[in-house]
């Protein structure tokens, strides 16, 4: 593989979740840079809301306090909040697979680890993913204090029992920790002056933001030995002075861009371009996907692909159509990431923590097994939120498997050799693999006919080590 194609590979897969078959060709025809700035601007703008309610929902989750319900209808909010959850992981899963706006729907998942949360109520979970996805590519200040505001987080976090003479520090707390700070950097006052100046934020059933003024705490705090009658708006201003805060972002969306090994210098100019631009994240991943260390060799296919990666980018680098969409939600819980479960407030460690013994078994047989070359029987651990109510169903291979259009694939690449066909899979599927041998894949491949050829080499290279990676 030539390297100006594969740094556009490597762009494709930290800019987004991997090149789409049909745009192998196009990829030899421009440069990264020029790669990079189309990237950009088709992410320009505001996403479209994903909207999984129907009206008589909301109208019976807003129009009534959910105490005075019965229990018949306490069940079917239940259940619904379940089955609403469960399409927005899918639609915002297709999303990631379909949508040209790779870049957002990319920092878009980040900030969904970053800011974790679990929420059963369908309605505040649908309004945070919003603000994620809205504010992706945007302002990490604004974002902060969009989600500090959210009724998922607010109530996630226990802030709305935050109240004058009797402060909860939970929110305070992850606010420093978590989001911005991180563990070391303020001290057990800090958290307990700016749990007072959080008392009385709270929301709405509908989940709009309220603050209750006869409860909020409106004595004197100091916080960071700054003495002041700091409000909740005064503490998120307060952590977005301290270039600390940019240094932790930092260095998180590096490694989740770049590589888990962090290059100190890098990092120290990264953060600077990030404070001195007021926290804008346009200036931040512009200087990132056009440094040359970027394209390094030690950064190229060097991450592990997370669970909800690797469902989108074999996504998009196969034509295929899963018979049953819903068996997405069982690959994630095998795999270790459902969207919207976090498994606690910290979100998912990712890195090597994606990877066990079972997990890349199952991983390398994931291709096998959609494409019905296998048929394992698969059985997730029972955990009957995650799994949205289907964990009591029999896990066989054959809810994974897909129809997939070889034949369509034969014909935009116009392959007509075995070398030609592992030659094109492999500067699709693999990035750095240097102890793989194209002579010896091509030896792998069946069939006597392209389309039997393009099937045998696009498994067989799914099915390797170095697809995890990218």
């Amino acid at each position: 593989m030539s390297n100006s194609l594969l740094h556009l590979h490597h762009l494709a897969w930290r800019t987004g979740f991997g090149p789409q078959w049909q745009d192998l060709d196009s990829l030899k025809t421009v440069s990264p840079k020029a790669a990079w700035k189309k990237i950009r601007e088709a992410s320009e703008g505001t996403p479209a809301f994903i909207d999984v309610l129907e009206e008589n929902f909301k109208s019976l989750v807003i129009g009534k306090s959910y105490a005075s319900l019965n229990e018949t209808d306490k069940k079917t909010i239940r259940e619904q909040n379940r089955n609403n959850i469960k399409q927005l992981n899918l639609i915002w899963l297709q999303q990631m697979v379909e949508s040209p706006r790779q870049l957002n729907e990319k920092m878009a998942l980040f900030w969904h680890g970053h800011f974790a949360c679990r929420s059963q109520n369908s309605l505040h979970q649908q309004q945070l993913l919003d603000i994620i996805r809205t504010n992706a590519l945007g302002n990490f200040g604004i974002l902060l204090k969009s989600v500090s505001k959210s009724a998922a987080m607010l109530n996630f976090l226990n802030n709305n029992q935050n109240r004058k003479g009797s402060p909860n520090e939970n929110f305070a707390r992850e606010v420093m920790e978590l989001f911005t700070l991180g563990r070391g950097h303020y001290s057990e006052t800090d958290i307990k002056e700016a749990a007072r100046a959080f008392t009385g934020w709270g929301n709405k059933v509908d989940g709009e933001f309220v603050f209750r003024k006869p409860v909020h705490d409106a004595g004197m705090k100091t916080i960071f030995g700054e003495t002041g009658n700091f409000e909740g708006d005064h503490v998120l201003d307060l952590l977005l002075s301290k270039k600390q805060t940019a240094f932790f972002i930092t260095r998180k969306i590096y490694r989740f861009l770049v590589n888990e090994n962090i290059e100190e210098d890098i990092l120290e100019d990264l953060a600077t371009v990030f404070f001195e631009s007021n926290y804008e994240l346009i200036p931040l991943l512009d200087r990132i996907f056009t440094s040359k260390w970027f394209y390094e060799s030690s950064n190229i296919g060097c991450l592990i692909k997370s669970p909800i990666e690797l469902l989108a980018g074999m996504q998009r680098a196969i034509p295929l159509e899963l018979k049953n969409p819903d068996s997405q939600l069982l690959v994630q819980r095998i795999l270790g990431q459902v969207l919207f479960y976090p498994p606690n407030v910290a979100g998912w460690p990712g890195g090597q923590n994606w990877i066990d013994s079972s997990s890349l078994l199952f991983r390398m047989n994931l291709p096998q097994i959609i494409s019905q070359s296998e048929q394992p029987e698969i059985q997730p651990k029972d955990d009957d939120d995650q799994m949205m109510g289907m964990a009591s169903k029999v896990n066989k291979a054959g809810n994974y498997v897909a129809t997939i259009r070889w034949t369509s694939m034969m014909e935009q690449l116009q392959i007509s050799s075995k070398t030609e066909v592992v030659k094109s899979m492999r500067q699709l599927l693999l990035l750095q693999s240097p102890y793989f041998s194209e002579e010896w894949a091509t030896n792998q491949l069946r069939g006597n006919l392209p389309v039997e050829w393009i099937r045998s080499s696009a498994l067989l290279f799914m099915s390797t080590p170095e697809y995890q990676l990218c």
